[in-house]
């Protein structure tokens, strides 16, 4: 308007001062710094779709091999998003989708490559760049620690529309898929005798769509009139509670070139993770393609909206003071916690295995049954519109962990599986042979292993090394 005041914070302001930056990297920080500190609702949000094609000219981190590179993506430090790890390579190839809604216009975007390492505490930090999020494709140079060397060339395209979210400042940095799951073998795996279900031994982490707009900020905190809960959270002997939990977690939720990464497109792709998989033993084997009668145990985590599961009878449990604690990585809250079941409709009761997988409406039941974090049953409703937001085509039921109708159709899918499908009793719930080595036993010598690695440094570097013992 003539005469009146100019708004700082306009598109062609906007677009005025990223064109006169281009040749000031220094200016370019300053106006975006500026920008991003104004009220997001003044500033113009796209949605995003950016493909990670790949990367060459890869450094080798170590001696021995070549390298098994991934990669770390954030924008904004406000949503991340994690590669899948490729084995033995120096020119991977990713290809892999994100897609965001609703970001600024002014973001950047951060990428990290690293080195997997599986003998190391940390991986090795292969180099990193920033890009704006502008649309075309890109190339990258990759960037190491010293000097700003280059280690390599990173290749991306980034598609741009406007938000059609109608105020999309309301739900910024949106996760819109595709929902990527991976699957992680525990680290018992190959040194267990009696091995029979490889699913017992497995963790799956899931990147759900859309969690902020059915929970928004809500999350559950841990259950302090609980016992378990209290020994991991509270009190002076906590602290080492918690570091064998997380000890755990970290082995069984390890990215490596071992996992198995996919993507969820449709219905047939959940099925296929609730098959019940390859087994050793024939009366089960018989049903590798067949969805499983089984019970997980599951978390919606705080940090990333990431679907976290695993059977409840998982060998793994063993010795661990909650199920829900080793999946959100002793996080003070989740969104939301509990255990789930599939179920063919009219439950498993009704069902026989004449009748093909395919033939059968399939419905997920979903409860609030976890002591460690007790969620409110008022938001099983919310819960239950999330995964049929992420899921089409299961029938979605969350019931409160008190509701008969809850235990009846578990109960009856535990039945199934020990009357048709070969399950024993000890695997419904968290066991381990006398011959097996459990999860808390690795952490335990890993940690005790830690530890005299620690003591022989503390020697060399103070002379100590006698073998005295100072009281």
């Amino acid at each position: 308007m003539p005469g009146g005041r100019r708004n700082p914070f306009s598109v062609t302001r906007i677009v005025d001062a990223l064109e006169h930056a281009k040749s000031n990297a220094k200016e370019v920080a300053q106006v975006t710094k500026a920008l991003a500190e104004a009220k997001l609702g003044q500033i113009p949000f796209v949605d995003l779709e950016i493909q990670f094609i790949g990367a060459s000219g890869l450094p080798k981190m170590d001696v021995v091999g070549s390298a098994d590179p991934y990669f770390v993506a954030d924008i904004d430090e406000k949503i991340t998003f994690v590669s899948a790890v490729k084995g033995e390579t120096l020119a991977p190839v990713w290809n892999e989708i994100w897609r965001v809604k609703n970001v600024p216009m002014v973001a950047n975007l951060h990428v990290q490559v690293l080195d997997k390492d599986d003998d190391a505490p940390h991986d090795d930090f292969v180099g990193k760049f920033t890009t704006s999020i502008s649309k075309g494709a890109k190339e990258a140079e990759i960037q190491g620690p010293l000097f700003r060397k280059d280690r390599g060339t990173f290749w991306l395209k980034i598609d741009s529309t406007p938000s059609t979210d109608k105020d999309p400042s309301q739900f910024p940095y949106l996760f819109d898929g595709p929902i990527r799951f991976s699957r992680h073998y525990s680290p018992t795996v190959g040194v267990l005798t009696n091995l029979d279900d490889h699913r017992l031994y497995s963790t799956w982490k899931m990147y759900l769509r859309g969690v902020p707009l059915f929970f928004g900020d809500r999350h559950q905190g841990w259950n302090r009139s609980y016992k378990a809960a209290q020994s991991i959270f509270q009190g002076p002997t906590s602290i080492v509670v918690r570091s064998g939990i997380q000890a755990g977690h970290r082995m069984l939720y390890a990215r490596n070139a071992r996992n198995v990464f996919g993507i969820i497109d449709e219905f047939s792709d959940v099925a296929q993770l609730l098959h019940a998989g390859k087994s050793n033993r024939p009366d089960v084997g018989q049903f590798e393609h067949r969805i499983k009668p089984a019970v997980y145990t599951y978390i919606i985590s705080s940090e990333d909206d990431s679907f976290r599961f695993s059977e409840t009878g998982a060998a793994f449990f063993v010795d661990f003071a909650s199920k829900h604690a080793l999946h959100s990585n002793c996080a003070e809250t989740v969104r939301y916690s509990g255990e789930f079941h599939p179920r063919p409709k009219g439950g498993w009761a009704a069902f026989n295995d004449e009748i093909p997988d395919h033939e059968v409406d399939w419905e997920l039941v979903i409860d609030n049954n976890s002591g460690t974090y007790a969620p409110d049953k008022m938001l099983l409703p919310e819960l239950k519109g999330l995964l049929e937001y992420n899921f089409p085509g299961f029938g979605i039921y969350a019931l409160d962990r008190e509701d008969p109708k809850l235990e009846e159709s578990r109960e009856a899918c535990r039945e199934y599986a020990l009357k048709n499908r070969g399950v024993t009793k000890h695997e419904l719930q968290p066991y381990a042979a006398s011959s097996e080595e459990t999860l808390s036993h690795r952490v335990s010598v890993g940690a005790q292993q830690l530890g005299e690695a620690g003591r022989r440094i503390f020697e060399t570097m103070t002379g100590n090394g006698t073998g005295n013992t100072y009281r």
